[in-house]
């Protein structure tokens, strides 16, 4: 279970997994759904890794689901800004992993950086996928750069993905849908090849709004063919959650007792 942490007024700390936590301001950049389908596609589908990067990690959120599923993973979470990187490091000291996990400060375009990190099995991200100027950002600018491609999009974290990966390793993480192609160009351009793929619906009837990616450095044998699986909804037409939607939240143990980390991952 998580540390008891006091806060200050206007942050709160929620459940983000069984007996993981996560601090967040009540009004600012708060955990999403993209960031739980990432953590879980990052668990389930990201081998069994022993270094793990997080690309512009926030508020943590990706970071600490992988570190919660993968126990003896050794994580790094890189964030530019200096108010989210902090809530992160509360965040990891709050449920007790600061031995295996630590989140660094700067611009995951900064290649020098990235390759000072070192090679990590796995990297994950959850990049924002709104271009700049396609709308008015938030005054919050964390929150505006969660959305809006303020400091890079998908083309971006694929380049730093691809300067992170140890041979063999994996980067899990999700894009827009739209414009279609754009992901696997991105993906593509930066020397990955795409091992997975699945587009996800925000509600039945609806056109897609996310896909979710798995790839490796292009070159390395493929295991088996590229897999597109079928589309993921997260509500019926009704409005409630779709029975996959309610399992992967299930499987966090976030909404349900006794849910626990897959003990094996499955390779895409």
């Amino acid at each position: 279970m998580g540390r008891v942490q006091e806060l200050e007024p206007g942050v709160q700390s929620i459940a983000l997994t069984r007996d993981f936590r996560l601090l967040q301001k009540r009004r600012g950049h708060r955990y999403s759904v993209d960031d739980m389908l990432v953590g879980h596609l990052a668990a389930t589908r990201g081998g069994a890794p022993r270094r793990v990067l997080d690309l512009g990690c926030g508020l943590g959120s990706v970071l600490l689901i992988t570190a919660w599923a993968l126990p003896d993973a050794a994580l790094v979470g890189l964030e530019l800004n200096p108010e989210q990187a902090a809530f992160a490091r509360r965040s990891v000291r709050l449920n007790g992993c600061e031995g295996r996990v630590r989140v660094v400060e700067g611009d995951l375009r900064d290649r020098a950086l990235v390759e000072s990190l070192g090679r990590f099995d796995l990297v994950t991200g959850s990049p924002p996928y709104f271009p700049a100027g396609t709308g008015t950002p938030c005054a919050d600018a964390a929150r505006a750069a969660a959305h809006f491609e303020l400091h890079g999009g998908v083309e971006e974290y694929a380049l730093a993905a691809h300067g992170a990966l140890a041979p063999g390793g994996r980067f899990a993480t999700c894009a827009g849908a739209a414009p279609a192609g754009r992901a696997r160009r991105a993906l593509e351009r930066a020397g990955l090849a795409v091992r997975y793929r699945r587009e996800v619906l925000p509600r039945e009837g609806k056109p897609p709004f996310l896909s979710l990616w798995v790839c490796e450095p292009a070159g390395a044998p493929a295991a088996a063919p590229e897999e597109e699986a079928p589309p993921l909804v997260l509500r019926l037409a009704d409005g409630r959650r779709s029975a996959e939607h309610v399992a992967i939240r299930a499987w966090t143990g976030a909404s349900r007792e006794g849910a626990r980390p897959p003990s094996a991952t499955r390779a895409p």
